[in-house]
């Protein structure tokens, strides 16, 4: 591998993933860098734990879905361990599925019958948060050499950033208009009924718990209808 050459990729990615205007996009990028400048790679996507549920974002072929789903039946397999920090371990490079692995066994034998030769997942970092896994595969088993996995740590780590990043942004984006549909709402209700801010609120609020349906929803619904309903 030319260093230089793929110094150079890194950053001009690096530039991208922050100029991107979704969460969704910056994952597309992620993963689509993966495939482009990771030798080896036939395929990528990102994992994330919700408890021991299991969520793909922005795979690039169905082998990363279909796996992803079988360790989530499984409770058991790399990706799975990778997006855990728990398990103490940032990096998992397995290099020949063909092979036994005493480690994840049910998985390993159904890894083999989806397609996977060889993989690699990195835990997806900042100082901050844990955000989950980019996860890598081959076909072909003996594909990611010790470069392959530097390359991939280092797209991990500009990963991390960005995606965190992109996350912040688009939460941040939510709570305001949030915040300015509920302000609507409660001008609507003070209004209509003669209520002070807190009282509007406070009708909101109590609909919100009483009915089990969420605050910005509740709101939307009065912006909407002009009233509770």
């Amino acid at each position: 591998m030319d260093w230089r050459v793929f110094a150079r990729e890194m950053a001009s990615m690096a530039r991208d993933l922050l100029a991107q205007d979704s969460v969704g996009s910056t994952l597309e990028h992620i993963t689509g860098a993966a495939t482009q400048h990771v030798a080896g790679c036939d395929a990528a996507g990102i994992l994330l734990l919700h408890g021991k549920r299991v969520e793909t974002l922005a795979p690039t072929h169905d082998l990363v879905v279909e796996s992803d789903q079988l360790q989530e039946h499984l409770a058991e397999g790399p990706c799975f361990d990778a997006a855990r920090p728990s398990i103490g371990e940032r990096v998992f490079r397995i290099a020949d599925f063909t092979a036994e692995q005493p480690r994840w066994p049910s998985y390993a034998v159904q890894a083999r019958k989806l397609g996977v030769g060889s993989m690699m997942g990195f835990l997806l970092y900042t100082d901050d948060e844990d955000l989950g896994a980019l996860n890598l595969y081959s076909h072909s088993s003996g594909s990611f050499t010790d470069d392959s996995e530097t390359a991939g740590w280092l797209l991990a780590s500009h990963a991390a950033v960005a995606f965190s990043s992109a996350r912040s942004h688009a939460q941040m984006e939510q709570a305001m208009s949030t915040r300015h549909v509920i302000g609507e709402a409660m001008g609507i209700l003070m209004g209509s009924h003669h209520l002070t801010e807190q009282q509007a609120f406070d009708v909101l609020r109590r609909y919100s718990q009483e009915k089990n349906i969420k605050l910005r929803e509740v709101a939307r619904r009065v912006c909407k209808e002009g009233r509770l309903t």
